[in-house]
């Protein structure tokens, strides 16, 4: 049973000498993560990696699945950590590893060794050779292949000695907070939770915005985008979601312009709006789960039309992917079943029939003039009146 788990990074190792900054971001990630489960957890750092030990009972599915939520991880690797001896000594530990994980070894093996203490007297190439050589004379079913091996033995030897075998895959990326904060449009479908959790692994930490429309859209659709930042939150930290009344201001729309302009003069509201709440708690950028082409708001035309609105950057992580990638995206990080639940949002109830695909900025803001008169009243009592939800995935589990 493995007691400690050696982390490894991918991206962290090339940002010289902001590197701590970077490893210190993770190492309380991991920390975080980890007050999920049953036990009580040390994150430690050393030289290039991240050490997690367990110093009580814990489950170490629970532990496994809690790391692989955490952005900036490329490999979890549960590892025995013992005092660095001599050869003969590091090969016995490597014969106990192999004979407690591999109890009937019969496979093909390679030994990878990473000598980060210099002072060692040999080298990487030779203590490879010496433990390849013990483990032949050890086990009648091993035998060596230096290209495909069935598996391959890691020896770390720094301050201590590291053993492992066992890699799984972390989701890579950068630690949260390594990057600001940004806020995501966040709806009830598919593709905005994807957006959020795409710019997240960039390392960057999420509000998040919902557009509500009572009693067009329902409280079921208000849980529904809730239950939402709470899954994506398992990955991107906790979320504060405000949730924005827009029926005021759609009604309004929906009477002084043109119907087929509707979704994009909507769109553009919603982007105003969503921005004057991210620069009011320190955001840096806007995000949305556009995809180029997807529906008649997400056309070139559209989106440069939406995009003249903002002062902040847009993030539009999507917008090269189709939809069954974004599908395939949501099922992994388990939004999907969320996302497809029968309930409207304020978008989709007051869709036009035939919306405009190529929209020309002049009209839009043509049209828009009959919107002055109550629009700016509207908006701000829309934001004065923002409810705000805190919400992380501990809360889901509780």
């Amino acid at each position: 049973m493995f007691t400690s788990f050696l982390i490894k990074y991918a991206e962290i190792g090339v940002k010289g000498k902001n590197r701590y900054v970077f490893e210190d971001a993770l190492a309380k990630q991991i920390r975080t993560v980890l007050k999920r489960c049953e036990g009580e957890f040390r994150v430690p750092k050393t030289d290039g990696r991240i050490l997690v030990y367990a110093d009580t009972e814990f489950d170490y599915d629970e532990v496994v699945e809690a790391l692989g939520t955490v952005f900036g991880i490329s490999e979890i690797c549960p590892m025995e950590e013992h005092e660095v001896g001599d050869i003969k000594e590091i090969g016995k530990k490597v014969i106990s590893y192999v004979r407690e994980q591999y109890p009937n070894p019969n496979f093909t093996f390679k030994i990878n060794t990473r000598r980060a203490k210099k002072t060692y007297p040999l080298s990487s190439m030779e203590i490879s050779a010496e433990l390849g050589s013990y483990l032949l004379d050890e086990f009648e079913g091993l035998k060596v292949d230096v290209h495909d091996p069935e598996v391959a033995i890691n020896v770390e030897i720094r301050d201590k000695l590291y053993i492992y075998s066992i890699k799984i895959p972390g989701l890579g990326g950068m630690p949260l907070g390594t990057n600001g904060k940004a806020t995501l449009l966040l709806s009830g479908g598919i593709d905005s939770p994807v957006a959020g959790y795409m710019v997240s692994k960039r390392g960057v930490r999420l509000d998040a915005v919902y557009f509500h429309a009572p009693p067009y859209t329902s409280e079921r659709a208000k849980q529904k985008v809730v239950d939402l930042a709470k899954e994506i939150s398992k990955y991107t930290g906790p979320i504060n979601l405000h949730v924005i009344n827009f029926t005021e201001i759609q009604l309004y729309i929906y009477e002084q312009c043109p119907h087929d302009e509707l979704t994009i003069i909507m769109r553009r509201y919603m982007m105003k709006i969503a921005e004057m709440i991210a620069k009011e708690n320190d955001s840096l950028a806007l995000i949305t789960g556009e995809s180029l082409g997807q529906v008649a708001s997400q056309t070139i035309q559209s989106l440069g039309v939406t995009n003249e609105v903002c002062t902040l950057p847009v993030f539009r992580p999507l917008i090269g992917f189709d939809k069954q990638e974004i599908v395939n995206i949501s099922e992994k990080i388990g939004t999907y079943e969320t996302s497809i639940l029968p309930f409207e949002d304020c978008c989709t109830i007051f869709v036009a029939k035939h919306p405009v695909t190529k929209p020309n900025l002049n009209v839009i803001k043509k049209h828009e003039t009959a919107l002055s008169e109550k629009i700016d009243e509207m908006m701000e009592r829309a934001i004065k009146e923002d409810e705000v939800i805190f919400v992380s995935f501990e809360n889901r589990q509780k």
